[in-house]
């Protein structure tokens, strides 16, 4: 029998039924978000708010892992998919990561501080950063208490970009991932799995005179808790 797993037809059925989902998942998470502000400041005295408000979380989670297989796809079924790395205002990425997760966070009660130089303007493709950072952020809403904070600067060449909370921190499975990423290891079978593999490729596919992208996860930063950076140079 013809062994089809690496066939192009099934590579193109599976993005195919990815991509449905993810704009179902959109058109749901869409759905949420107007309900939300609709009903105002005073909906948080209704015991349906927090329901609603963690059933967002979990959509935009889901969303998130849809983008981030589309994007892999992208690379192992479609290896000549273009890579679009243009000049991009700091300041604009900020914005639009901000106003993507506006509902999510005022509906958990977490406030969200942004520091970055204004006139700061970087090469990156801005779609997969764009992604990375989101899940980022939703995933810093999983441990944070009710503060996160998105730090921008530039450091020896390269862009960094913090997101921090004031939760306990990344558990220890989480960390020792981050570790093996450092080493250039797949880990796909760990728990923490795709999410950190995508960011770790995505950082890796921005390179500028022999140096490339990295991510790493560590506790403490300037809150106390979890700390993702991504580094690009």
């Amino acid at each position: 029998m013809e062994d089809r797993a690496g066939s192009p037809e099934l590579f193109m059925f599976l993005a195919s039924t990815v991509h449905d989902m993810k704009n179902s998942i959109s058109v749901l998470s869409g759905t949420l978000e107007n309900l939300l502000v609709q009903a105002g400041d005073s909906a948080q005295d209704n015991p349906a708010y927090p329901q609603m408000a963690h059933m967002l979380y979990q959509t935009k989670r889901l969303n998130d892992h849809l983008i981030q297989l589309l994007a892999l796809y992208k690379q192992v079924g479609r290896p000549n998919y273009p890579f679009d790395p243009t000049p991009v205002p700091v300041s604009e990425l900020v914005e639009q990561l901000a106003a993507q997760q506006r509902v999510l966070l005022q509906s958990k009660g977490i406030r969200l501080d942004t520091e970055f130089p204004r006139e700061l303007i970087w090469t990156l493709d801005e779609d997969l950063v764009l992604g990375l950072l989101a899940h980022a952020v939703n995933n810093a809403v999983r441990y944070t208490r009710d503060r996160i904070a998105l730090i921008v600067s530039e450091q020896d060449g390269f862009m960094e970009v913090r997101v921090e909370d004031n939760g306990a921190g990344f558990p220890a499975n989480m960390l020792e991932a981050g570790k093996l990423l450092g080493q250039g290891i797949n880990f796909l079978t760990n728990s923490s799995g795709l999410g950190l593999y995508f960011a770790s490729e995505v950082a890796k596919s921005h390179k500028h005179r022999q140096r490339q992208g990295s991510v790493a996860l560590e506790n403490g930063g300037t809150l106390g808790g979890g700390c993702f950076i991504l580094r690009l140079p």
